[in-house]
């Protein structure tokens, strides 16, 4: 059983920074690769960030320059800092871990962009 756990969301001005952790726990294979998602009102769920366990990432190309992943493999810890923050970063912020083909959810975190 894997438990995700996000922090760190909350309300920020236009152009301001937040940094939202995730924690997980439980029977996590050393290989996999960790991501962040968002869902805005009405839409789907998108890819932000993905990370791998050797350190590879990938983002979105509307959060290029703006957001940087990063994880603390022996703390089973992933950390998405996000600058320049805009209205249309508003979502609920979803951790996502994947080994070989199951993936696991957290409950999701809500960052709200005003402008």
């Amino acid at each position: 059983q894997v438990q995700l756990v996000e922090s760190g969301g909350g309300l920020v001005q236009a152009g301001g920074s937040l940094t939202l952790s995730c924690a997980a726990s439980g029977s996590i294979f050393r290989i996999n690769t960790m991501g962040w998602y968002r869902q805005a009102p009405g839409k789907q769920r998108d890819l932000v960030a993905s990370i791998t366990s050797g350190g590879s990432t990938n983002y979105a190309d509307s959060v290029k320059g703006r957001f940087t992943i990063s994880r603390d493999n022996p703390r089973n810890t992933m950390y998405l800092l996000m600058n320049s923050l805009k209205p249309e970063d508003t979502a609920v912020y979803y951790c996502n871990l994947k080994i070989v083909n199951l993936n696991y959810w957290g409950n999701g975190t809500l960052v709200t962009v005003s402008s």
